[in-house]
């Protein structure tokens, strides 16, 4: 009898395992699954620093705000299936809905493809405005503020954004400003860096992204629109018009559009289709395991934060009370994992354990930025900074909850980060 019961036991617990729910899938909402598409998250409050301490200096490396779609090539090929399908008569009513819609996406963005839109000026201008009230000493007195961005458009119209909103809070602040590839070094070093447009060459990334793919990329959307008897080629061009048809729908909340998100994907969908998405964002432009050269290319910049902060503090720039830098995802990216800011630095050998721990909708979602903001004891004159990572402070030190520390410590912390070979 006992031991029809341990039998019995194990028959149960095999079919239970056998249909337990994926330890790696994830349960994030519709907005966040939209990933590094998804319009600026702006604080809900104002961030706090003690009386006794007087901002002074802010160094501030940005990515641009909301856009329409980077190019035509997704809705391109989405609506070249969705034709396809209508003409073979196996489209959808839910179809011909996505039809219109991207039809719609097409008329917007057309002569505007990849352009800030209205909302990613209104982030720009926001986060501005935000941080002059948060750290109005900072703009006073004669100040001097430092603009640069990389020649991208859309990156500088940002930076333009940026500073008209400073110039309306206050007429008395001088401004510089500086755009063009002279500053690609800074803000794109992703186009610059050899060992990176190695690593990019040699597609050392791309064997976990691939197996990922092919395990974890559901179908079942786009056969929902295109009709189950629609001819895919073959399984990859399947998977392929998926992610198309998940990029096109993410990217309508960051050009001025209703989200339509929960229309086309369940959740459990959208959370798997963002994974996919997220990963090869993970593997391209942060360090891993497989390389750390991804991150290493912010080495020039995490150097020039140090050096235009001790500049001010030894009053070589005393009147630059500011330097604001406006690039791109793939310029943030590497920095915020080559400085290990929690939450944008992950190390594992288990790929689809990525999205549970790196997300890039936390990391890099429209108008992402960091913030370094240095003080100055009103007593003993020291100096104190803290990171800010889309306004919010971070903590450099586990186990405590200081968000504010000395400068020399935060400056050995930066440097600490930066190869050797780079120094």
């Amino acid at each position: 009898m006992k031991f029809h019961r341990i039998i019995l036991s194990l028959i149960v617990f095999a079919a239970v395992a056998g249909h337990a729910a994926d330890p790696t899938a994830t349960n994030y909402t519709m907005k966040e699954c939209e990933g590094s598409l998804m319009p600026y998250p702006a604080p809900a409050s104002q961030a706090q620093y003690p009386d006794s301490l007087v901002p002074v200096f802010i160094n501030h490396v940005g990515r641009h705000g909301a856009r329409y779609p980077a190019s035509s090539a997704n809705c391109a090929k989405l609506a070249a299936a969705l034709s396809r399908a209508d003409s073979l008569g196996t489209i959808t009513p839910l179809g011909r809905s996505l039809k219109t819609l991207n039809e719609r996406v097409i008329a917007r963005s057309t002569n505007r493809w990849g352009a800030l839109d209205s909302l990613g000026m209104s982030e720009q201008q926001g986060i501005a405005a935000r941080m002059y009230f948060n750290y109005r000493p900072v703009f006073e007195n004669g100040a001097v503020v430092q603009a640069l961005s990389s020649y991208s458009p859309r990156a500088m119209m940002s930076m333009y954004s940026f500073t008209h909103q400073l110039d309306r809070m206050s007429n008395r602040i001088t401004f510089t400003t500086s755009t063009g590839r002279i500053n690609s070094g800074l803000m794109r070093p992703f186009d610059t860096v050899q060992s990176y447009l190695d690593f990019r060459r040699d597609k050392t990334w791309e064997p976990p992204y691939t197996e990922h793919f092919a395990k974890a990329c559901p179908t079942t959307a786009i056969r929902r629109v295109l009709g189950e008897g629609y001819p895919f080629g073959n399984a990859d061009e399947e998977r392929d018009l998926a992610i198309t048809e998940y990029y096109v729908v993410a990217g309508l909340r960051a050009m001025g559009m209703p989200s339509e998100m929960s229309t086309y994907f369940s959740t459990s969908e959208a959370n798997a289709l963002w994974s996919c998405f997220n990963l090869r964002q993970y593997l391209q432009r942060t360090a891993t395991t497989i390389s750390a050269i991804p991150a290493d290319i912010a080495s020039e910049l995490v150097l020039n934060l140090v050096q235009t902060t001790d500049d001010f503090i030894a009053g070589q720039n005393a009147a630059t009370t500011a330097v604001l830098r406006f690039g791109h995802a793939e310029t943030l990216m590497p920095l915020l994992s080559l400085l290990k800011i929690p939450g944008c630095y992950y190390l594992t050998n288990y790929f689809d354990t990525v999205a549970q721990h790196w997300c890039d909708f936390d990391v890099v979602p429209m108008a992402a930025n960091i913030q370094f903001v240095l003080f100055k004891a009103k007593r003993s004159g020291r100096y104190y900074m803290r990171i800010e990572l889309n306004e919010r402070p971070v903590q450099l030190r586990k186990g405590d909850n200081a968000t504010i520390y000395p400068w020399g410590e935060v400056r050995r912390y930066m440097t600490d980060c930066v190869p050797i070979y780079a120094q």
